[in-house]
C-alpha cells in the first residue's frame, strides 16, 4: 500500500524551544558539528489503492487544514513513498 508522507516544521521566524534544547544537549555531549536543530512533525497517511492526483490533492488539503497550524507551522512537503 502506498504511503503519503507530510512534513511540517515550525515557521522559520519562530523560536523552536525543543530544537534549542537538543542543540544544547548535543553541545554538552561533545557533538559540535551541528550549529542548530529544528524539530518538526512527520505524518504518514496510508492509502488504499493507487495515489492519483485527486488523492494527492486531498492529502495536501488535509496537511494545510488539519495536520498543521498555519499560524505557527509550514507544510514543507507532501510526497508519495513506497
Amino acid at each position: 500500500m502506498p504511503t503519503i508522507v507530510v512534513d511540517v516544521m515550525p515557521k522559520a521566524e519562530l523560536l523552536d524551544p525543543q530544537g534549542k534544547a537538543v542543540t544544547g544537549a548535543l553541545s554538552r555531549l561533545g557533538v559540535d558539528a551541528f550549529s542548530s536543530v529544528r524539530i518538526g512533525k512527520r505524518f504518514e497517511l496510508t492509502v488504499e489503492g493507487e495515489v492519483d492526483d485527486q488523492v494527492l490533492e486531498a492529502a495536501r488539503k488535509v496537511a494545510d487544514e488539519i495536520l498543521s497550524n498555519s499560524v505557527i507551522e509550514d507544510v514543507i512537503s507532501v510526497e508519495v513513498v513506497a
